[in-house]
């Protein structure tokens, strides 16, 4: 009886830990399928629906495409730990292959989240732009300097993605049994020192580009609040130079919603950082804080479904295009843009060509 009694409380524990541990990974299988399907529509919607190839379509496919590789790479393989550690117990990677893989998911999920938040400052802008200066706006945002500022903020993104890694050796890639990712840390049996301090360059970075963010759509939206209560006052139509159209006005509103949305989901994330320089480990709050912000990877498509009109018009006639294909041998040649040529090498066509002969 003492031996049963006492053997109790282990299998409880035990069973809540499986229990725990399968919920987890189930939200992770979940997170892979949801963040891979919504980020490949919206680059198909990108390539394949003329209308949005603009320089807004090019910085959201930006975010697309960095949201896409978290699904893809960095939380697939938190499954595969995951699923390894349910089924056998413990790990079943050799220490080499473990840090190999670490050193490549760590870098990307840091790199593409900086990408995001970069990103989306710079479709702030670029509404902000179209809202104040709507006549000046085509000659202001061109594809060709958005797809230059795109290269610079991935660039840039990832540099400070390895600068832990490559400013000491006193900081490494480690998986993280309680984050469930890969994580920068300290080599087995080394304690937290000045070399960690490093670490708040991403918090800085990031929630100085978010300040400037949220100033930005500050500065738009009460912009288009004075034009709209302007507008209501007068009871007629503004003249075409100080006339914003509503697409734009919605855009503006969509990407607003998306600085909260990511504004909401870094910020634990934040917390956690700055707690773990302190010296504070908080197990449990750092799975929350992790995959609050890996979940914001699927939140953008959400966002543009149900607050962007023109995003849903696209889907449809994306699917649209998929239906007419499949029932017809010829098919209509006018949805695909007058062009035969591959989604990808008309898009490059379009980025080279000189701006005022679009």
């Amino acid at each position: 009886m003492l031996g049963n009694s006492s053997s109790s409380p282990n299998c409880t524990a035990c069973s809540q830990s499986f229990a725990g541990g399968v919920c987890k990974l189930l939200l992770m299988v979940f997170l892979t399928i949801a963040i891979t399907l919504g980020n490949v529509v919206s680059l198909l919607v990108f390539f394949c629906v003329k209308q949005f190839r603009t320089s807004q379509g090019y910085l959201k496919a930006s975010l697309a495409l960095a949201d896409l590789a978290v699904g893809l790479i960095v939380v697939p393989y938190s499954v595969y730990r995951e699923v390894n550690l349910l089924a056998y117990g413990m790990e079943k990677e050799t220490e080499r292959s473990e840090h190999l893989a670490c050193f490549i998911t760590g870098p990307i999920f840091a790199g593409c989240t900086l990408v995001s938040i970069s990103t989306i400052f710079l479709l702030s802008v670029e509404r902000s732009v179209a809202v104040l200066r709507p006549l000046q706006k085509k000659a202001v945002i061109t594809k060709r300097r958005t797809i230059c500022l795109i290269l610079v903020s991935w660039t840039v993104s990832f540099c400070l993605a390895w600068t832990p890694i490559l400013s000491t050796s006193h900081i490494t890639m480690q998986y993280n049994p309680c984050s469930k990712l890969c994580n920068y840390a300290f080599p087995t049996g080394e304690l937290p020192g000045s070399q960690w301090n490093v670490l708040l360059l991403f918090p800085v970075f990031d929630f100085t580009v978010l300040s400037g963010t949220v100033v930005t759509n500050f500065i738009t939206f009460t912009s288009v609040h004075y034009y709209c209560k302007t507008r209501k006052q007068l009871g007629e139509e503004p003249q075409a130079s100080n006339r914003l159209a509503l697409s734009d006005i919605t855009a503006a509103k969509t990407i607003g919603i998306l600085t909260f949305a990511f504004l909401t989901s870094f910020s634990p994330i934040a917390v956690f950082v700055v707690g773990s320089v302190m010296g504070h480990l908080w197990c449990q709050f750092s799975f929350f804080a992790f995959w609050s912000l890996t979940s914001n990877s699927c939140w953008n498509v959400a966002i543009y479904s149900v607050w962007d009109p023109k995003f849903r018009q696209g889907v449809r006639e994306l699917f649209n295009r998929v239906v007419l294909k499949s029932a017809s041998k010829h098919p209509n040649h006018s949805l695909e843009g007058h062009s035969s040529s591959p989604a990808c090498v008309t898009v490059l066509k379009e980025v080279f060509q000189p701006e005022n002969t679009r």
